[in-house]
């Protein structure tokens, strides 16, 4: 499994705005919003591209186009948090959603709501979600997105922990993560130290 942290200064940045717990909601999911901007421009480097011919306003030429269909899938509803910006970069893409929430006793996730695109199979699917905590819900998702045979898959994350890592490590060796920074640790109750809180709460002022 390969792993890539973002070293881009604004991510670290805005980073610092989103972690700060007196930010207010407006300003988290704009910063939100926008390191997500920057790891949809990581997360896209090595897109299968296709050769097509174009008619510019002076003549025909080459160029370079998507090869294989796009499917996001945001888990929600965190996950919708990062959605807007892809889809500006990736406008063609599809999206899927698989809706989620974690268990607060046995911290393990449960399944509330699945929809997924007819187009998945050969596809490439970026998987968003902003915290990769104890890595279950992240885990449970690509185990469900894999019976429909994508093509690749990446994981998205703006904070992840080591535990959350090496969970996915352990159970999907074949995937690519992306990560805004790498926390330090999970405390007792599942949360990523130092982290931000929860980022749905508050991404949405809930």
């Amino acid at each position: 499994m390969e792993v890539f942290t973002s070293t881009h200064p604004l991510v670290h940045h805005y980073l610092s705005v989103i972690r700060q717990q007196d930010t207010e909601t407006e300003l988290f999911a704009h910063h939100l919003e926008n390191i997500a901007t920057v790891l949809a421009v990581e997360a896209t480097r090595d897109l299968r591209q296709q050769q097509i011919e174009v008619t510019t306003p002076l003549e025909n030429c080459s160029a370079l186009a998507l090869d294989k269909p796009i499917i996001l899938v945001p888990i929600l509803r965190a996950g919708l948090g990062m959605l807007a910006p892809f889809r500006r970069l990736i406008p063609t893409a599809q999206v899927a959603h698989v809706g989620m929430y974690r268990d607060e006793e046995t911290l393990e996730p449960v399944v509330y709501y699945q929809r997924i695109p007819a187009e998945m199979e050969g596809s490439t699917v970026l998987i968003l979600d902003p915290m990769l905590a104890t890595g279950g819900s992240a885990s449970q998702a690509i185990t469900f997105i894999k019976q429909y045979r994508p093509a690749r898959i990446k994981l998205v994350n703006i904070i992840a922990a080591p535990e959350g890592v090496e969970r996915i490590r352990q159970d999907h060796e074949d995937i690519t993560v992306f990560l805004g920074v790498l926390d330090r640790q999970l405390n007792q109750r599942g949360y990523i130290l130092p982290g931000l809180g929860d980022a749905g709460d508050r991404i949405y002022g809930t």
